[in-house]
């Protein structure tokens, strides 16, 4: 399994690069490659910063020469780790805080740590059998995903999150429109399951049969096999570009077809529990930074698309930091896995924390609880 990767070439990555925080992001990334010195370290200085490292995510207290020297058992004095320590900021591994004359990991560090330097641990048979008996599949499937967001909390004493099943693409295979009285149009729609949805829609003017069947034919030629929500996406975005240029009944066309492919949007996208496990973390206290991030978890949009990242990842995926390519990700890691059934994914889960986070012990949580609410849902099914 391989928990470095992040995956950067779905349409969701490229969205958010370019649009949100393409410069950040790949300064961040290039920063990463750039620096290859980190795999030519000697083993004194991988040693003392694996040991920082577990110090720090344990205690979270910058971590000092004369701690390093005591617990290394490698007989170095405190100047010669100092030494080791400046090297090994330099190369951005470490940083110091303002307040101590410790030093903390970076994000860099912790990508080299987790990818290089930690040893997963193994989940005890009494662990394991407690996930087992949580995701019963005796629950129905939204009960299932709320206990699982529930118990990734629990367990992890962190915020556990569940991306709810994607509902199935509704494909337009076929649109007609039959003019009614007082400017009312009857929209009879066909979908790719063979699914027929009638709608009555109301235009600012009457049009003719001749008219109505051009503007379907026009819809067809243009639209037909695409996703609905992707359809009406388009259409606000012809409507809004081409009005002036377009004739009257491609307009007519794009206005009726507007309402008529209307979509409801869903209640929720996922479901997240222990936000408040975040309180009590030093790194995230400050009041401002929780305020953002909880703003970030109601709204909703940001989490999503980072979830949206890992849906096809294949197994654990690990953004730590900046990697997310969101500020208020700045000073946390998030540890996803795509969970599926019947051999579809259908969703992702995963636990938001500290970058400070016990990775060696989160990762495989997150990782069977996925295998195993596949299973539930296989189960239910």
């Amino acid at each position: 399994m391989y928990y470095g990767e992040v995956p950067c070439g779905s349409f969701f990555c490229t969205l958010i690069m370019r649009v949100l925080n393409f410069n950040s992001f790949t300064t961040f990334m290039n920063s990463m490659s750039n620096s290859t010195d980190i795999h030519h370290l000697p083993e004194r200085n991988l040693h003392l910063f694996k040991l920082l490292v577990e110090h720090f995510i344990q205690d979270g207290q910058p971590v000092g020469s004369r701690t390093l020297a005591r617990d290394s058992n490698l007989g170095l004095s405190p100047a010669t780790i100092r030494n080791i320590m400046a090297d090994l900021e330099d190369i951005g591994l470490l940083q110091s805080p303002h307040t101590s004359a410790g030093r903390v990991p970076t994000a860099k560090g912790y990508r080299f740590f987790v990818d290089s330097l930690m040893r997963i641990s193994e989940l005890k048979q009494n662990e394991i059998r407690h996930i087992e008996e949580e995701l019963s599949a005796s629950q129905d499937t939204q009960a299932l995903l709320v206990r699982t967001s529930n118990m990734l909390s629990e367990i992890t004493k962190l915020a556990g999150i569940v991306m709810l099943p994607k509902q199935d693409q509704h494909a337009l295979k076929q649109v007609e429109f039959v003019s009614l009285s007082e400017n009312r149009v009857l929209v009879i729609l066909v979908l790719n399951n063979n699914e027929i949805q009638n709608r009555i829609i109301h235009t600012a003017r009457r049009f003719s049969p001749s008219e109505l069947q051009q503007a379907a034919n026009f819809l067809m030629e243009t639209y037909a096999g695409k996703d609905l929500m992707t359809v009406r996406a388009e259409l606000l975005k012809e409507l809004e570009n081409m009005k002036q240029n377009v004739n009257n009944i491609m307009q007519a066309a794009i206005e009726m077809a507007q309402q008529a492919f209307k979509t409801e949007q869903p209640r929720d996208d996922f479901l997240v529990a222990g936000q408040t496990n975040l309180m009590g973390i030093a790194e995230l206290c400050n009041v401002e930074r929780l305020k953002k991030l909880f703003i970030s978890f109601n709204q909703k949009r940001d989490i999503l698309h980072l979830l949206e990242q890992s849906v096809h990842a294949k197994g654990v995926q690990i953004f730590i930091g900046e990697e997310a390519g969101y500020e208020v990700l700045d000073n946390c890691s998030v540890v996803t896995s795509p969970y599926e059934s019947d051999g579809q994914i259908l969703g992702v889960l995963g636990v938001i924390g500290p970058t400070r986070m016990h990775y060696e012990r989160v990762i495989p949580i997150v990782d069977i609880t996925a295998k195993m609410l596949g299973s539930a849902l296989n189960s239910n099914n």
